[in-house]
């Protein structure tokens, strides 16, 4: 069952990442389903509004943006009734930022690896700046909320600041737009229909538009050639492929992503494997490592513990043993035990 903060925080939205709808619609489990934001919209084509699914009391919506924010934002989502089983969930890196709206309490309990222990508590309205490690999400805060999922690079327009000044980090959203972010949430709690509460969130974004829309050719290109190529040696390469010394094309990028291309290019390496994980119960590492361009099986296992806190075995094992209990495990994230 898809989360609250399955957006904000941390999925993967390039296309051949996401996990479609296990099997056909007839086959859904009663209480849980492998659905993501993409699977959603193949599963209901056609309908003139978004995507829409009802499982158990959960609704839940996406829509595509509007041509003018099409380049930046990858959708916006709303659900409603969500009840977990687990207290939290680990969400992994996605090197992306999220736009999170909590429409029925103004709060957002975020715990991060380094203390997994100590609660952090926001507002009710947050950006979440790109990650390199995994954080936790407190579930009890997903019973209605919405947001907006950004593309790579996709948020620097709209924040009146550097990208990487939001990197590993959440912040309240009234720290960068003031007191009209909570009339923004106050106005979509207030809002009923979620078609009208997604043209809501696109106008307040586009009326905080700082900055023309439209990357730094250097990143367009970089972001581009990142989605086709694994290979170790690709940020050398497209920095003298855009005519930029090293440490120019790192500041850049940085600046309009929010991390060095290089991690960058890591995470959504690591994104790609994880992905391979999710769908296969018994992947061939040592082939794994060889299709997504690391130097050998132990490099990839550095990396995925790096990034997720598991070995690949481990994190298999784990996913499997949730699954035997009747759980659904979401993409790029991880009930804990509690």
């Amino acid at each position: 069952m898809l989360s609250a903060v399955t957006a904000i925080l941390g999925v993967q939205f390039l296309p051949d990442l996401i996990p479609r709808v296990a099997g056909n619609p007839g086959a859904i489990p009663s209480t849980f389903c492998d659905i993501s934001f993409s699977g959603i919209r193949s599963y209901v084509r056609g309908r003139p509004f978004g995507s829409r699914i009802q499982l158990v009391g959960m609704l839940f919506h996406s829509c595509r943006p509007i041509p003018a924010l099409s380049d930046f934002v990858e959708n916006l989502w709303l659900y409603k009734g969500f009840a977990s089983p687990r207290l939290k969930e680990r969400i992994f890196p996605s090197g992306t930022f999220e736009l999170v709206i909590n429409l029925r309490d103004d709060e957002l309990r975020i715990y991060q690896a380094a203390h997994p222990g100590e609660c952090r508590r926001f507002s009710g309205a947050i950006v979440s700046g790109p990650y390199n490690e995994f954080f936790m999400t407190d579930t009890a805060d997903e019973a209605c909320v919405m947001g907006i999922h950004f593309k790579p690079g996709g948020a620097f327009p709209f924040l009146g600041l550097h990208a990487d000044e939001l990197a590993g980090t959440h912040m309240d959203l009234e720290t960068i737009w003031g007191s009209g972010a909570n009339e923004i949430r106050e106005r979509l709690a207030a809002t009923e229909s979620p078609k009208r509460r997604f043209r809501l969130l696109e106008k307040a974004l586009l009326s905080r538009l700082l900055r023309p829309l439209e990357h730094h050719p250097a990143v367009s290109f970089a972001l581009e050639g990142f989605r086709l190529e694994n290979a170790r040696a690709v940020v050398r390469k497209l920095a003298r492929n855009v005519g930029l010394s090293d440490r120019r094309f790192i500041d850049v990028f940085r600046s309009e992503v929010g991390l060095k291309p290089k991690i960058f290019n890591r995470v959504q390496r690591f994104q790609r494997v994880l992905a391979r994980a999710h769908q296969s119960p018994a992947p061939d590492w040592a082939q794994v490592a060889q299709d997504h361009g690391y130097f050998d099986q132990s490099h990839l296992i550095r990396d995925f513990l790096a990034f997720s806190g598991f070995s690949p075995t481990g994190y298999l094992r784990r996913l499997n043993d949730l699954r035997k209990q009747g759980l659904h495990v979401k993409f790029n994230h991880l009930p804990t035990i509690e």
